[in-house]
């Protein structure tokens, strides 16, 4: 009996010792997965931060005479594109598709207020107002939001991922719906924020003869 005692309390205190490593392991997995909702919100502030700018520097541009037309009706259609990608603001994706579409349109954005900024300067009454220059500050700062949180919502994703994956996570994470999260793709340069920031009241260098 005393043999059987012994085995008993064995076994029970291993199943003691498994089931906290368990729930420990758990919570990690849930406080991790929250830490890659809430950053992936930060993400979506951020991009709709820049998307809130859009109408106030498309209406300052356009009062300008003569301003390109097909420059203000391709960043309107893109700002239209990134608004038709539905994403749940406070719940990261799990579908990597949804999340490349969601990239897509925003990158479709990014490139159309590049060019925006680019005619700009053929326009040189209209970048030195006070109200364009505010927009163009604006810009500037929600562009380097953007970079700064789309590296923390990787990061965030990077340490959920590896958690899913290492034992003892690795055997239950599946069975309660603990999935790997895509991140945002690597682009070329896409470590360095775009540069929106234009040099004002600056004139050109005389050309050399």
């Amino acid at each position: 009996m005393k043999i059987v005692a012994i085995i008993f309390g064995a076994v029970l205190g291993l199943v003691l010792l498994v089931v906290v490593l368990g729930a420990g392991s758990y919570n990690r997995l849930v406080r991790l997965s929250q830490g890659v909702d809430s950053q992936w919100a930060q993400v979506q502030n951020v991009y709709q931060r820049r998307a809130d700018l859009v109408p106030n520097l498309v209406a300052t541009v356009s009062g300008a005479a003569n301003f390109e037309k097909s420059t203000l009706t391709e960043i309107t259609t893109a700002r239209a594109s990134v608004g038709q990608v539905k994403l749940d603001p406070n719940s990261a994706p799990s579908d990597p598709a949804k999340l490349a579409a969601f990239e897509a349109a925003q990158g479709q954005l990014s490139s159309a207020l590049s060019r925006l900024l680019v005619v700009v300067e053929k326009y040189p009454d209209l970048k030195a107002t006070e109200n364009f220059r505010d927009l163009q500050a604006q810009l500037e700062g929600t562009e380097n939001r953007i970079s700064v949180e789309r590296r923390d919502f990787n990061t965030a994703v990077q340490d959920y991922n590896t958690a899913i994956k290492s034992f003892p996570a690795v055997l239950y994470a599946g069975a309660f719906s603990f999935n790997p999260k895509p991140y945002f793709a690597a682009t070329a340069g896409s470590e360095t924020p775009p540069k929106v920031q234009f040099d004002f009241n600056q004139t050109a260098p005389a050309a050399k003869p």
